[in-house]
């Protein structure tokens, strides 16, 4: 076996090393002409947010599907353990202040980071990490019952799958070709589906956050 692997490496870089570069055959198209054909087509400034929830959507489909698989699968490999006896958290008031503190500033930023991510440097997978860091920074100043008691009050389980069903649907519409309007470059409803994409994402990344890190406290006491 080592022969064919070392047989594999000399092919890979004489390929590199003899066979002409292909990208060559399309110098005429330059980085910046690249993404503003990105821009213009997708109808938001973010090229990225473009790119994620347009030009591979295919692929973004299934990468909110292995994050519910993998948050799913942190619930089910804990359930089998005993709670935690201790929760270890911050205890000194100046610690708490300043946790709460960011955890208000993580919010506001996952907010606009959601809202305005089609627009702006952002979007729906750094607004969810966002509310997930400033839930964490939550857990660990606050009694476990009362953010579980929070946890089942809102319902959060049901509108984490409402999330991971709307955006199913809502990109198997955009790649049926079913979009809406793409409204004025730049404009808060503009792109078709992205903006709602993007808000959907991040409630998805968030409230499954918060999921793992209830699962993380009561099974094993600390995040």
């Amino acid at each position: 076996m080592k022969w064919i692997y070392l047989l594999a490496a000399l092919v890979f870089y004489g390929k590199m090393l003899f066979l002409p570069n292909l990208t060559g055959l399309v110098g005429e198209f330059s980085e910046f002409s690249i993404v503003e054909t990105v821009v213009q087509e997708s109808g938001v400034p973010n090229a990225v947010s473009g790119i994620i929830f347009r030009n591979r959507l295919y692929d973004t489909l299934f990468e909110v599907v292995v994050f519910t698989i993998a948050i799913m699968g942190v619930q089910f490999l804990l359930a089998d353990e005993q709670p935690a006896t201790e929760v270890h958290q911050f205890t000194d008031y100046p610690s708490i202040i300043l946790a709460r503190l960011g955890a208000t500033i993580a919010t506001l930023i996952g907010v606009e980071l959601a809202l305005r991510g089609h627009l702006s440097p952002g979007g729906g997978f750094a607004a969810g990490v966002a509310g997930g860091t400033a839930i964490g920074l939550v857990a660990i100043t606050s009694p476990p019952e009362w953010l579980n008691q929070l946890y089942q009050r809102w319902r959060a389980a049901i509108l984490e799958k409402l999330s991971v069903l709307l955006f199913l649907a809502l990109g198997a519409l955009s790649l049926l070709g079913l979009d809406l309007p793409p409204g004025e470059m730049g404009a808060q409803l503009s792109g078709g589906w992205i903006p709602w994409l993007n808000i959907l994402v991040a409630l998805k990344v968030a409230i499954g956050s918060w999921g793992a890190i209830l699962a993380f406290i009561r099974y094993r006491g600390l995040l």
